[in-house]
């Protein structure tokens, strides 16, 4: 759980990392406050799109179980761990 929220932290920031680098290489101070008030909306909403798009492509690609799931249950006196099938 923790691995997903982090993939998507870091997906958030990924338009905040690349507006930095774009900074340094146009020869701008990446850390110059200047810069960045009025890009920090766009960028924002930017990394909120690129979150929902990748939840929901998650979502319509991600592995499909095809048999439902079966709960723990008592076969002949011994607990049966669930299970997908």
């Amino acid at each position: 759980m923790i691995r997903r929220l982090a993939e998507e932290l870091l997906i958030f920031l990924l338009p905040f990392l690349m507006f930095a680098i774009y900074l340094a290489v146009s020869g701008r101070h990446p850390k110059n406050r200047e810069h960045w008030e009025g890009q920090v909306f766009r960028l924002t909403l930017g990394g909120i799109i690129l979150v929902i798009v990748t939840l929901v492509a998650t979502g319509l690609l991600g592995e499909r179980h095809r048999g439902g799931y079966v709960p723990p249950h008592l076969e002949n006196g011994e607990v049966v761990p669930g299970r997908f099938q």
